[in-house]
This record gives structure tokens, sequence and C-alpha cells, in this order.
């Protein structure tokens, strides 16, 4: 049976599933490809010559930063392995709010690892607390631009009209998620 569930689209269960796990999909072939490369490059840190000459404290924040990208890769890359052991088993709707769920969880430990990746890179380049400053200026903004622009989209949307009442932008966007 169809319904728009208040969501402005009117489609089953499973189209919906569908329709949302393409969606997360796209979502995380843009994060994977990020992680990978950042993984990669911290992965080569250890083999390069200076790594010995790193103080303790770098070396904690290094592996610190290995266990996070780790934790990130296996939370970013889970959602696929979800869909495949659990395809075919008419489980869709579940699996997409798992993997949504993993994505989630996957995001904020990439959050993690910048954070990490950056002040292990300014420590090294700046061997100052001008690095934690700055570090604390990005991570603000990876803050923003991650979840409190996104938040904050969310609470203006359901403070606005009603669903009853189609949005100007509703008109022109076509229907809303």
């Amino acid at each position: 049976m169809s319904t728009t569930n208040g969501r402005g689209r009117e489609e089953t269960e499973d189209e919906r599933a569908d329709r949302q796990w393409t969606e997360l999909l796209q979502e995380l072939r843009v994060a994977q490809t990020g992680v990978q490369i950042l993984f990669g490059f911290l992965l080569a840190v250890v083999f390069q010559p200076r790594f010995a000459d790193l103080s303790e404290v770098d070396r904690d924040i290094y592996v610190v930063t290995v266990v996070l990208g780790s934790a990130t890769v296996a939370a970013l890359i889970g959602p696929v392995t979800y869909h495949r052991l659990l395809t075919g088993r008419r489980m869709k709707p579940e699996t997409v709010i798992w993997a949504s769920r993993m994505t989630v969880v996957g995001l904020v430990l990439l959050f993690f690892t910048m954070c990490s990746t950056l002040l292990l890179i300014m420590r090294v380049a700046l061997h100052n607390t001008f690095a934690l400053w700055l570090v604390g200026g990005i991570a603000l903004w990876f803050l923003a631009c991650w979840f409190v622009f996104p938040l904050w989209a969310l609470a203006r949307g359901r403070s606005g009209p009603s669903t009853d009442e189609p949005r100007e932008s509703d008109s022109s966007a076509g229907a809303r998620d």
C-alpha cells in the first residue's frame, strides 16, 4: 500500500527503503573515499624516517589517530557488509535504519580522526601551542558544517509551516523527503 506518511512522497515502505538505501550509498561513497585516503596516509607515517624523531606525546597522538581511523573505516564500510549479509531476507527497512546509524557513528569517529590527525600534523609543523588553537578552530568549523548547520535546518524545518501548507521552496524543488 502506498502512503505519504507526511513525507511528501507516495511510496511503499519497500520503495522508501530502496530510495533511502540508494541515497545512503551515495553519501557513503563520498565519505569512504576521503577516509581511505586519510587512513592510507596514517598507515604510511610510521614508515617515514622522521617518525623516530617524534616525541612520546606525538607518538601517542599518532597511535590514537590510527585507532580512530580504523574505527572510522569499520563504521563507514560496515553498512555495505550489513547490506550484503541481509540481502534477500526482506529486511531492507531495518537494514537502512542500522546502516544509517553506523554511518552517523562513522561520521562522529571521522570528526575525531580528523581532529587528531590535524593535531599531530600541527604539533610537528609548528612546535608550539598555537597548534591547539588552530585545531580547536578547525574542530569548531567541522562541528558547524557537519552537525550544527544540519540540526539548525532540522529545527527550522520543524518550526515552520505545517505539512498541510506547501512551502515556497516545495513548489520549485519538488516533493520533500
